[in-house]
């Protein structure tokens, strides 16, 4: 039996997959290197770590983990329809925002359809889309001269990539990894103007980072527009990255059809728990904006002073054009202990995504990056 054996047993679309590739771990570069004391600043994880009040339930739910969690998340659901002003059957949790992503396409998206998106979005896109067999009209981003929003998505490119076979929509506001956003003026225009007969997915992954004016009103938005797939995540703002746990917010009859191939248990009890702690600690979110765009005015600062490009953020992240191949960059920021993620998977060849950390973190990050710039040659 030869090795390609099982791979031809796969569906086309699995076949031509490449896995998606998360940023290094601290743990397994200083194994690789036998260095200590490193940073990771490559997959937009909020530096100060979760809520006291996420923590303290952990720990009051922890010995009941012998017991399957509430296969439909009641508590988390009801308060996050509080929070939104939608009803509960309004509310769908995943593991993780990515999850819902998956149940969408499962859900809306046969190989005789297609699905839209823009040129360097986020990557699980292509990885659903290509999962299910569906077809990718992949829209024309704004060039790198454009002057306001260069790699951004083009509203125009969008709508013109969809055809009659087209049964989603994606849209990131802000985008991973550009950190480039929509106005809600030109969103909502671009929303009003795709088709009813297409599920426009709103990944809101990053919105608490946003400035507030940024920022929509989620049930308006689903009142006007019943085609809306809004989801969100708590891995970003609120630090449980390693829980896994997001959620959707739609209309009621999308919300019934994406339960229909969700998992039973696909959201566990320590995660439910902390994500409802944590929904009510104001005081943590703001403190995670505060710090986010105090370091984002330290890096966009030193990076001019260094005559870096970089593309506007709305994420709580920055992607710096080196104008050169990053490989060789993001090899040497490892040797000196600082992972960062190089985006060359998004044909952003001479790119870095740079996560904002803390002060002492960003510092060290643009320490290691004048001395790795100074040593390796263009």
């Amino acid at each position: 039996m030869h090795n390609k054996f099982f791979l031809e047993l796969a569906t086309p679309g699995v076949q031509g997959l490449t896995p998606y590739p998360p940023g290094k771990p601290i743990e397994t570069l200083e194994r690789e290197l036998g260095i200590s004391n490193s940073i990771k600043l490559a997959s937009n994880e909020n530096p100060l770590g979760p809520s006291q009040a996420a923590l303290d339930a952990i720990e009051k739910n922890s010995r009941a983990i012998n017991y399957y969690p509430d296969g439909g998340g009641f508590k988390l659901c009801q308060r996050l329809a509080e929070i939104h002003k939608v009803s509960r059957e309004c509310v769908t949790l995943g593991n993780g925002s990515n999850d819902i992503l998956e149940l969408a396409t499962r859900a809306f998206l046969t190989p005789q359809n297609s699905a839209v998106y823009s040129e360097y979005s986020f990557a699980v896109y292509p990885i659903v889309v290509q999962a299910v067999g569906a077809k990718a009209n992949v829209a024309k981003a704004f060039d790198e001269a454009h002057p306001s929003m260069p790699l951004g998505h083009d509203p125009a490119a969008m709508l013109a990539s969809i055809d009659d076979s087209t049964r989603i929509v994606f849209i990131a506001n802000p985008n991973n990894p550009t950190g480039t956003w929509l106005a809600p003026d030109v969103l909502h225009t671009l929303v009003s103007e795709i088709p009813d007969n297409v599920i426009v997915i709103l990944d809101l992954a990053y919105n608490e980072y946003m400035d507030r004016d940024l920022q929509i009103d989620i049930a308006r938005w689903l009142e006007q527009f019943p085609k809306l797939i809004i989801t969100c995540t708590f891995s970003k703002i609120y630090a449980l990255a390693g829980l896994r746990i997001g959620y959707a917010v739609s209309s009621p009859e999308i919300a019934g059809i994406l339960n229909r191939v969700r998992q039973p248990f696909n959201t566990n009890l320590l995660a439910q728990a902390a994500a409802l702690a944590s929904l009510d600690d104001h005081a943590h979110v703001e403190k995670s904006v505060t710090l986010n765009n105090a370091g984002k005015t330290y890096l966009m600062r030193a990076l001019d002073e260094m005559k870096l490009q970089y593309l506007p953020t709305m994420g709580n992240f920055i992607s710096i054009n080196l104008k050169q191949a990053a490989q060789p960059i993001y090899d040497a920021l490892l040797r000196k202990g600082v992972i960062v993620r190089p985006v060359a998977n998004y044909s952003m060849p001479e790119y870095i995504r740079v996560t904002i950390g803390t002060d002492p973190q960003n510092r060290r990050f643009i320490a290691a990056l004048q001395e790795v710039l100074a040593e390796v040659p263009a």
